[in-house]
Formats: structure tokens, sequence, C-alpha cells
């Protein structure tokens, strides 16, 4: 198993079942609801967020928002790797290569497609 605070984002635990079970306090329609949600958004930005002809500012806020509905569902390593994605992209560094990113989401919403 990954180790959960490796330093390198694509290593990070995929799902964390139990952190999204806390956030919606056991309700599994809520639950399924908020990972349809959370899937919409990863279709509807990644494409950005990958795009090397976007504004470096526009591709950081959309890793930014991908962040931060991931860390809500308890979808840590594409939190990790947006994050890395924003921060390199914010300060003119190396970010977080766009395939890591775009293997992470295919890895985990493939993973929400399965019973929890």
């Amino acid at each position: 198993m990954p180790d959960p605070d490796s330093r390198d984002p694509s290593e990070a635990v995929l799902f964390d079942a139990d952190h999204l079970s806390r956030q919606t306090f056991g309700d599994a329609a809520l639950a399924a609801e908020l990972l349809g949600l959370f899937a919409d958004q990863c279709r509807r930005l990644l494409p950005g967020i990958v795009d090397p002809d976007l504004a470096p500012a526009a591709r950081a806020d959309l890793a930014h928002t991908l962040k931060g509905s991931a860390l809500g569902i308890g979808a840590v390593r594409v939190a990790r790797i947006s994050a890395a994605m924003e921060d390199g992209l914010r300060t003119g560094g190396t970010a977080a290569p766009a395939e890591t990113l775009t293997v992470a989401v295919a890895e985990t919403l493939a993973t929400l497609t399965r019973p929890l």
C-alpha cells in the first residue's frame, strides 16, 4: 500500500472511503450524490488543467478547484497531485506532469464506479 505521507503525490492513497463516510455521516445516498458531482467536476475541469495552451494562472485556478473537491470526498491522490500542479503553475516552478493527474483521475473514477 502506498505511504499516505509520501512526498510523491502519485504514491498517495487513491481513495479514503472512511473519509467520505464521515463527511456524509454514513448516508449512502448523499455519498453517491457527492461522488457523482465529483466525477462530473473531474470531467469538466481536467481538460483545462492539462491544456498547455491555457494560461498558467487559469490552469492553477482549475487545479485548485479540483483539489478542494477531491479533498471533500477523500480522493487523496487527485487532491495531492492537483495541489502540486497548482503550486507549480502559480510559482512558475515544475508542475506535476499532466499525465500523472489524468491517470489519477481515471483510476479514482474507476474505483468510484465499483461498490464501496
